[in-house]
């Protein structure tokens, strides 16, 4: 061969693909016949364990409850997971170390939070008959259960059904407890799963005494009272450790429903309450019928030891607000002053509550909360439900609900800050993002027309505030809301809706920004703290920094015009007040599940807010404009109680306004002329009472002065000044210039 490739010994190198291919061939056809050897090997051994007949049946059934239990676990887990979120590790066992009494601006007691009032008695030292009356009526076979009492729920659903209607309550002791302890009394299923997960933790961790312990010392008692101590005391003026039968049977009455059973408020149905308790000892054999005979013939007898009405909510915001300051200052008996004023929140509750009861029904809301606040951000009133007896969640400060339109506030102050005017024209119309269009209220996509950015506000368009949203960038208006103390805002297509949750609170407390002037609201319960012996621990004037600015006053006199405008032209009408301006924006969220008015005058502002704790759609049709706005109109009609408002940054002075600066105004001229004519009288008096001849040397020296001076030195005769002109301030000139700042700033008003 001639081959060059011969020559060089390229055969001796070439791969022997055919020895490959033999090799692969072989090593696949002996794992396949390893694989079937292996598959028969293990057939034959298994094939001696089949079963048959109702062994197998058997078999079959075991098989699918496993496979149905590993699938259970997973939903439990599901399910346990959000209850296990409620529990804030490290601080679900504590109250708080601190015991304070809270005063109000005259330096009345309005109330107690604190350690003291929860377990100063140890479990060995509370009365046998009350630990036996509370076991028989709450949880009769606690010693006997895992936390969940299964055959106690099948017993009260069975005489539930019989009576059609709720007249037992299944819930152990333990899941009372957990529900006192990390979770709202919202009746609805995702709380009683979380109730029992939470009771079968609570009984993993502490033993049944401490959990009984826990139930007897946190449990709501009415009359601002928690546990047993509290409420001895507040109801019969002694220690827990001292009460009869009688009166632990009324005290455990008061574990259902404390507000219905409370003594002080219906003493016929606490008695009557304290006759079940004491027949439900009989039952469960803890005592007979003789030994319950005396507490029947004679009833506890109460005795009052301090107001009904205790601010509660108010009391729980001001405490966590204790805790926060005084968080490692070394001091844990203290009293503190608040900003609470009573004759307010007793307004503010009713407000609230009448208009649940009356129109509850109708719009299917059951639930609410109010706050109002001055616009610097002392908070006056602050109601967190319709009822704390029955239900402690604290709505105004814990409850994160959806804002809907009443956040176009902030996004139309950050179209502001970016140089959009009141006047500037936009049109009804935006653009999508993603899959999302934004809707109008009426359910079109914008008609396209062009008008003024105040007039969209009043109408509360949602398709100009969603393009306002991404013309100016989300990000800014998230930074805004940060700025104003709204925190936890997330970018969303439909964020400029109010589609993320908000504190009433703290959605308040970032409107009052604009009612004073642009300075930031932090919302505040305590004026002043003080320890035992007297010293001054704390003082908010003292100790904390000046609000800072956090928008321009040119910005919030704007915003201010236009909010103004939302209660004259637009869908705020029903808060317009006569005697002064409003300013404010109504929400309504998708449902609608929460309704909204969050508004001010010069004096006060205010945020209210309805809805259903379940978070349960409303009627069709309920809006912000037709349910929340009239609340807060009846509240702030009443909280106004004299007419000397201030004008809101911005808007010129009310009508009312400047004839109440008049009026002042006269009656201080009217003083200073009274106080000129008592001078000159007491003047006159004292010369009268001159000796003689002093009086006749004075003449003399007057006289003999005269003639040296001359004409020349003739003193010009004395009149009296006039007196300020109408609705001007005497001395100054500031009802001028307030006028002049209210026509300035009004300039390119809408």
């Amino acid at each position: 061969m001639n081959d060059w490739f011969f020559k060089q010994g390229g055969r001796d190198r070439l791969i022997d693909w055919l020895g490959l291919d033999a090799w692969i061939d072989s090593t696949l056809a002996e794992s396949w016949e390893w694989i079937k050897n292996g598959y028969d090997a293990a057939s034959s051994f298994f094939a001696r364990f089949r079963l048959t007949g109702w062994k197998r049946l058997l078999n079959e059934a075991a098989s699918e409850g496993l496979s149905m239990a590993a699938g259970g676990f997973v939903v439990l887990y599901g399910l346990a997971l959000p209850a296990f979120l409620e529990v804030e590790e490290g601080r679900w066992l504590t109250t708080g170390k601190y015991s304070v009494k809270f005063i109000d601006g005259a330096g009345s007691e309005i109330g107690k939070r604190g350690i003291n009032l929860d377990d100063a008695v140890p479990l060995e030292e509370i009365p046998d008959h009350m630990v036996k009356a509370t076991l028989a009526t709450e949880d009769r076979r606690f010693y006997e259960h895992f936390g969940v009492d299964v055959f106690g729920t099948l017993r009260a659903l069975v005489e539930n059904l019989r009576a059609n209607d709720v007249v037992q309550g299944g819930s152990s002791l333990s899941q009372q407890l957990a529900k006192n302890l990390f979770l709202s009394s919202e009746r609805s299923l995702q709380r009683k799963i979380k109730e029992a997960f939470l009771a079968l933790w609570l009984e993993s961790r502490l033993s049944k005494n401490e959990i009984l312990k826990l139930y007897l010392d946190r449990s709501y008692m009415g009359g601002g009272a928690f546990g047993v101590e509290a409420a001895a005391q507040f109801y019969f003026g002694k220690s827990i450790r001292e009460i009869n039968l009688a009166e632990a049977a009324m005290l455990a009455g008061l574990f259902k429903a404390p507000t219905k059973f409370a003594p002080h408020i219906d003493l016929a149905a606490a008695r009557a309450r304290a006759n079940i308790v004491l027949t439900n000892l009989v039952e469960a054999g803890f005592y007979t019928a003789g030994q319950v005979h005396h507490a029947r013939l004679n009833p506890a007898r109460i005795v009052e030891t301090r107001q009904a009405s205790s601010p509660d909510w108010f009391l729980d915001f001001a405490y966590d607000e204790i805790q926060r300051i005084m968080e490692g200052k070394g001091h844990f008996n203290l009293t503190a002053r608040t900003t609470i004023d009573l004759t307010l929140q007793q307004a503010g509750e009713q407000a609230l509550v009448s208009t649940i009861r009356q129109r509850g029904r109708s719009i299917r809301a059951d639930s609410g909360a109010l706050v109002a606040m001055e616009p610097d951000g002392a908070v006056r009133v602050l109601v967190g439900g319709l009822d704390y007896g029955e239900s402690q969640f604290n709505r105004a400060t814990k409850a994160k609900r959806q804002p809907g339109s009443s956040f176009k506030v902030y996004v139309y102050a950050a179209a502001l800050e970016n140089g959009y005017k009141p006047d500037t024209v936009v049109r009804d119309a935006s653009r999508s993002c993603g899959r999302w269009h934004p809707r109008n209220y009426n359910g079109g996509h914008g008609s396209g027309a062009r008008m003024p950015l105040w007039m969209a506000l009043a109408r509360s368009l949602n398709t100009v505030a969603a393009e306002l949203s991404f013309a100016v960038g989300r990000e800014k208006v998230i930074e805004l809301t940060q700025r104003l103390g709204v925190t936890g805002i997330r970018k969303t297509c439909s964020m400029a809706l109010g589609d993320y949750g908000i504190t009433p609170l703290e959605h308040t407390g970032g409107v009052a920004t604009f009612a004073n002037g642009g300075r930031r609201a932090t919302p505040y319960a305590i004026l002043e703290i003080y320890t035992a012996s007297g010293e001054l621990v704390y003082s908010r004037e003292r100790d904390e920094p000046p609000a800072p600015q956090v928008v321009s006053r040119q910005v919030a006199e704007q915003m201010n015009q236009m909010l103004n405008k939302v209660v004259t032209e637009g869908t705020g009408t029903r808060a317009a007040l006569e005697f002064t301006h409003v300013a404010g924006k109504t929400g309504t969220s998708t449902g609608p599940k929460d309704v909204w008015f969050v508004g001010y005058t010069g004096k006060y502002v205010g945020g209210v807010w309805l809805g259903n704790d379940d978070n349960r759609p409303m009627a069709n049709g309920t809006t912000g404009g037709q349910m929340a706005a009239p609340v807060w109109h009846s509240f702030m009609s009443v909280a106004h109680t004299d007419m000397n408002i201030p004008t809101i940054p911005g808007l010129t002075p009310h009508p009312v306004q400047v004839a109440e600066q008049q009026r002042i105004a006269e009656l201080r001229r009217n003083d200073g002329i009274l106080a000129a004519s008592a001078q000159a009288g007491a003047q006159r008096k004292g010369q009268a009472s001159m000796p003689d001849q002093t009086r006749e040397a004075l003449k003399r020296i007057v006289q003999s002065l005269r003639k040296a001076s001359g004409p020349a030195g003739a003193a010009p005769e004395n009149k009296e000044p006039a007196g300020p002109a109408p609705g001007q301030l005497p001395g100054d000139r500031r009802a001028d210039a307030s006028t002049s700042l209210g026509r300035d700033s009004s300039r390119g008003r809408p």
